[in-house]
């Protein structure tokens, strides 16, 4: 089975397909868009794995594919590597009208994206996401960046793609550690603007997380789908897709103070700032402590971590933390901004909150 869902932006509206074996396809859903060689822009671990099935199905479709395997990791989201990327891209000889493929989890979807948009002041490029994190959330939206010594995504630029392949059939050679790092998105999505959804992932998560395929295809359709329908409503973060960082602020402090090592998986940050998210909503008396609970209990159900206690190593302090969340990019005069929640599926956007009270959360 397979889903399309449309991001509707007018002249930059572009298609989602979810299901398994949409990469076997890939050649033929490309070729619109392929014009010159094509760069194939990945990372070693998943060129081990999809590399040459992926470079295949677009040789037969008759596109000029073009490898460029990079370092895997989050501390390949940067600078240096943006440079190599942009360098390679060019003695690829990709021109103006052609397109740039980014195969891989967040990482380099971001780092693509963002090399897509600034060099020869911008390329089309394709996601195909390789990881479950990157084929609900990062992969759609157009969100591209990469992250400084300050802060996670700190340099960035839109840069909507122009089709995103969401094979779920690749998600079978993640590790469980990873595949539960992109479920924390997923379960995000339940928690800040559906409750049902949230109340079948309850019943059927397990199912998805275990590889069935209706179960799988639905969750990352139904995510993609509800990303969509934000992002069609508020391209540019404005408002209502401001919803989408619940539990990204207290995520991307965490994962400041981590140092952005295995430490802590940027989905694993999600899961942990979005149960902060929902102990400071019950502490400031907007949700009730059931909700809270039931979030938390079904982390821990599919065995996520839930509290800034169940990251290894040494506990950051709460001192680093505000540092960290003090450059957030979502920080507007002054104030810090969060996602809080009135109940699951009840997900609001705020700056009132008391520093005290945002210390006690965090000292926990």
């Amino acid at each position: 089975m397979s889903e399309c869902i449309t991001v509707k932006l007018d002249a930059r509206s572009y298609d989602i397909h979810v299901g398994a074996g949409v990469a076997a396809n890939a050649g033929k859903l490309l070729l619109p868009y392929a014009h010159g060689p094509v760069p194939v822009v990945t990372d070693a671990n998943v060129a081990g794995l999809h590399l040459d099935s992926f470079a295949d199905s677009l040789k037969s479709a008759g596109i000029d594919a073009r490898p460029i395997v990079l370092d895997a990791g989050e501390s390949t989201k940067s600078f240096r590597w943006l440079e190599r990327l942009c360098s390679a891209l060019l003695a690829v000889g990709v021109d103006r009208g052609g397109l740039i493929v980014a195969l891989g989890g967040g990482v380099i979807g971001d780092l693509t994206g963002f090399a897509a948009a600034v060099l020869k002041r911008g390329i089309d490029f394709a996601q195909v996401p390789t990881t479950l994190l990157a084929q609900v959330d990062s992969s759609v939206g157009g969100k591209t960046a990469i992250n400084t010594t300050e802060g996670k995504n700190l340099v960035g630029v839109f840069h909507q793609p122009r089709i995103v392949l969401a094979d779920t059939a690749l998600l079978a050679t993640l590790p469980r550690r990873e595949l539960l790092a992109g479920y924390a998105e997923v379960a995000k999505y339940g928690a800040l603007g559906d409750g049902a959804f949230f109340e079948w992932l309850e019943v059927n998560g397990a199912k998805a997380l275990a590889g069935e395929d209706a179960a799988i295809v639905h969750a990352v359709a139904h995510a993609c789908r509800m990303k969509a329908d934000i992002v069609a409503r508020d391209e540019r973060e404005s408002n209502v897709r401001a919803l989408l960082n619940l539990g990204h602020t207290f995520g991307h402090a965490l994962e400041a103070a981590t140092g952005f090592s295995d430490r802590l998986l940027h989905g694993e940050g999600v899961a942990v700032g979005t149960a902060l998210a929902f102990r400071l909503s019950v502490k400031l008396g907007l949700c009730n402590g059931q909700d809270a609970g039931r979030f938390t209990r079904h982390l821990k159900a599919v065995g996520l971590p839930a509290s800034i206690a169940d990251i290894p190593g040494a506990r950051p302090s709460v001192d680093t933390l505000l540092e960290h969340m003090a450059h957030d990019k979502k920080v507007k005069d002054g104030k810090l901004t969060f996602v809080l929640l009135r109940g699951i599926g009840q997900a609001f956007v705020t700056r009132d909150v008391p520093a005290d009270i945002l210390r006690e959360i965090l000292a926990e």
